[in-house]
Formats: C-alpha cells, sequence, structure tokens
C-alpha cells in the first residue's frame, strides 16, 4: 500500500531550493510551504488509522486484522467511560490522554465484591540483613546488555509478531536465569515456576513465582510493549516506557534467586514477578491477569509497578538532584508511606511526591481489582522522559545507574515484604 503513495508533481517540483533559484516573492514562498504542510498532515490524517490498524507481517494474511472503525470502551476517569475507536486510542495517548480499555474487562473490582481486610505494612525495614548482601548480584552492565536486547526489537508493539517475539524473550530470559541459579546452587528450582499468560493479540505477558511458605503473594510489575503512537508499524524501541523497567524487575528476579532463604522457601510471602503486555493500548494485559485474579481471590497483599526508570536529564535540566518520583494518587497511602521507608534504608538518592493522574500505569489495574498498589518511576512527573512513544526513546537517554537505583528499592521491597507475617501484624493492631 505504502509504496503506491506519490507526492504530487506540483508540490515536488516546487523544491526550496527551485524556489529560491526562481527569487519567487517570500509570500509565494511562505504560501507554498503552508500548503506543504497541509498536505502532509492531511496525508497522516490518511495514513495513521490504516497503518495503526494492524501490523501485518511477512506471509500474513488480512484476515485477522483490527479494523481502524471498530470500538473500543475506554475509561478516562473512575466511572468515566467512552467508545472510540483504535485511532482515537492513539490519538489521546498522544494528547497525554491516559485510560483504561476496559472493553473485555467491564467487571473488573466488581467480579469479588466480598470486602477485603485493610493491610497493615511494616513501618520500618527489619530484613537489611537480607537484603544488602543481594545488592552486589545486580549490575548497569547486565541490564545495560539487556535492554540492548530488549530495544533490539524493530518495535514492541503487543499486537505484532515483534511484540510476540519480545515476550518470548522475556521468558526465555527467566527461564535461563533460574536455571544458571539451580546450576551454580546445585538446589532444585521447583520454588520458581514461569508461565505465558496468553491474551486474543499476540503478545503474552509473563509471570514469574517464587514460592513462599504461603499464597499470600507479593506482586512486582512492569509492562514489556513498546509503541510509536504515530504509526505502530514505525521504529519503537521503548528503551525507557517500557523497556528500562523491564529490565530492572528481571534483575530483581535475578539478584532474589541468590537469596538461601528464598530457595528454601523461608519466606512467608510468595514473590511474583509480571511482565504485562498492551500497557500502551490501555494497561490491557494487567487488566487480564488482575480480573483472573480478582475472580480466584488471590492474596494479593502488595503491588509495586516500575515503569520509566532510566531518564533523569529533565530533572537535572531543572537543575535539581537525582530522585524518585513517588507517586501519591490513586494509589495505597500505607503502601507508599512504606515505599519511601524502604528509599532511604536501601537507596543513595532521595524521593520526591508526585501525581501522575488516573490509569497512568499498570498499579491503576491492581487498584481496580482491590489490591493495594503502589508507583514509583524516574522523577516527578513534570520532569519525565519527553522522547517516549516514538523512534527517539532510545538506550543514549537511559542512566543505568538510576536504573539500579530502582533495582535496589524494589529488592528491598520485595525481601521485606516476602518476610513480613501480615497476619501477626493484623492481631497486634486488633489486640
Amino acid at each position: 500500500m505504502y509504496s503506491q503513495l506519490r507526492w504530487p508533481q506540483s508540490l515536488l517540483k516546487n523544491s526550496k531550493s527551485d524556489t529560491q533559484s526562481r527569487n519567487y516573492p517570500s509570500s509565494v514562498v511562505h504560501s507554498f510551504f503552508s500548503a506543504s504542510m497541509r498536505f502532509i498532515q492531511a496525508l497522516l490524517a490518511w495514513i495513521v488509522p490504516i497503518a495503526s490498524a494492524h501490523i501485518l507481517e511477512p506471509g500474513e494474511t488480512n484476515n485477522k486484522e483490527v479494523l481502524p472503525d471498530k470500538e473500543f470502551l475506554i475509561e478516562t476517569a473512575p466511572g468515566e467511560t467512552q467508545w472510540v475507536t483504535l485511532d482515537d486510542k492513539w490519538k489521546l495517548r498522544r494528547n497525554g490522554q491516559r485510560f483504561m480499555d476496559i472493553t473485555a474487562t467491564r467487571d473488573l473490582g466488581t467480579v469479588n465484591t466480598a470486602a477485603k481486610e485493610p493491610v497493615i505494612f511494616p513501618y520500618k525495614c527489619r530484613h537489611s540483613f537480607g537484603v544488602k548482601p543481594l545488592i552486589k548480584y545486580m549490575s548497569e552492565r547486565r541490564m545495560r546488555r539487556n535492554l540492548k536486547w530488549l530495544t533490539s526489537f524493530h518495535t514492541r508493539y503487543y499486537n505484532s509478531e515483534y511484540g510476540r517475539q519480545s515476550s518470548d524473550w522475556i521468558l526465555e530470559t527467566v527461564k535461563y536465569l533460574t536455571k544458571r541459579s539451580v546450576i551454580k546452587n546445585r538446589e532444585l528450582s521447583h520454588f520458581v515456576t514461569f508461565k505465558r499468560f496468553d491474551h486474543p493479540w499476540k503478545q503474552s505477558s509473563v509471570i514469574a513465582r517464587i514460592a513462599g511458605e504461603s499464597e499470600t503473594t507479593i506482586v512486582i510489575g512492569a509492562h514489556l510493549d513498546s509503541i510509536n503512537l504515530w504509526l505502530p508499524t514505525l521504529s519503537a524501541p521503548g528503551a525507557d516506557s517500557g523497556g528500562s523497567g523491564a529490565v530492572t524487575i528481571l534483575e530483581v528476579f535475578s539478584a532474589l534467586l541468590e537469596s538461601p532463604h528464598l530457595r528454601k522457601q523461608k519466606a512467608a510471602n510468595t514473590i511474583e514477578f509480571h511482565w504485562y503486555s498492551g500497557g500502551e493500548g490501555g494497561l490491557l494485559g494487567s487488566q487480564a491477569i488482575f480480573r483472573d485474579y480478582e475472580k480466584y481471590e488471590h492474596d494479593v497483599k502488595a503491588m509495586l509497578q516500575q515503569d520509566m526508570t532510566g531518564y533523569i536529564k529533565g530533572t537535572l535540566d531543572a537543575g535539581l538532584p537525582e530522585r524518585f518520583g513517588v507517586v501519591v494518587d490513586h494509589v495505597d497511602a500505607g503502601l507508599t508511606r512504606f515505599i519511601k521507608t524502604v528509599i532511604e534504608q536501601y537507596c543513595s538518592i532521595p524521593w520526591v511526591e508526585t501525581e501522575c493522574g488516573y490509569a497512568c500505569s499498570d498499579h491503576a489495574s491492581a487498584s481496580k481489582a482491590g489490591y493495594p498498589s503502589a508507583f514509583v518511576m524516574e522523577s516527578s512527573f513534570g520532569n519525565l522522559n519527553q522522547h517516549i512513544h516514538n523512534s527517539s526513546d532510545l538506550i543514549d537517554n537511559v542512566s543505568f545507574y538510576h536504573m539500579l537505583e530502582h533495582a535496589k528499592m524494589t529488592l528491598g521491597f520485595a525481601y521485606e515484604l516476602a518476610f513480613h507475617k501480615f497476619e501477626t501484624t493484623k492481631m497486634i493492631m486488633d489486640g
């Protein structure tokens, strides 16, 4: 289709150099360029709805194409919904509007209406003896290598073959890290399991589980997909938006496998790592997972989202110190207070409170399902990476030192809560 597009000859022959050589009046030149820009905008308006419908891979027929006029139900704020086309979704995203695509998950948050007990989180860190020895197993070098692999896909758009390949890469890397730990420590790997969580679109989500003594679960999440919001067919390396968070939690998963206490299943609670598909399409993968968890009454005590963990230039350019952005809107207040404590205990940089609005990342899916969730990102909202969601979201814009700080925070969070006795805390509070 695109090879057949032709520029009008009337525009092509009047190039800038041509107008200069003929010494056209400035008003004529201005009119020409104004007409050119209007034509380009009209061309993009025509191309984007078609190209954003679906990426056709070599040899693939279009009988599975998602047509741009198909409508999707999105939620832009609690209880505020509207029907939109696929093209409308990308227009909203380009304009900064975040939302949940609830077309297939309208019952999220209503599946299990039983009242949940309030969760009481620790007021201080108690397991530094277990956390600090694990920090040495995390490295900027390995995170750089993994992020290079993840950004090597042309795009990780969730309904593309590249998206499928990228989720396969995450799963295979999780398998490799588990096998390496088994060989190194000469212990059975029954305490670690991993699986695909399939969706109607091509890219799967991935779940890795480090079993504890109980089914009470701590979830660490990140979305693995990327997108170019102008054309899903275009390059979307997604180094920061998607990639940095996915690699950060992968590094934490690897470090936790070195814990002898976790390998012997001495932790009170289970830890799960989630790499969500379709985050850029309206938190699609995380909604599907937490809908299942709600339906089958999974006991999730806490969920921490890591998304955009590597960009610091905006903060430094503003004359501010490098720091975490701790989100305080649409999150669990008690869990967020605990995260601040973890940062102060295990990290070398400070935190600042910030807001990011409704459905700004996958923690919103956990919250809607009734689970306590929190979100920490690379900076305050106003200093976030402006190169995301296009071909400029490159690895050169990422600070691996900053990503390592996020990994330390996530490691401390996961370990502390894995060994926290939630029921004991409840009994103390009740007493």
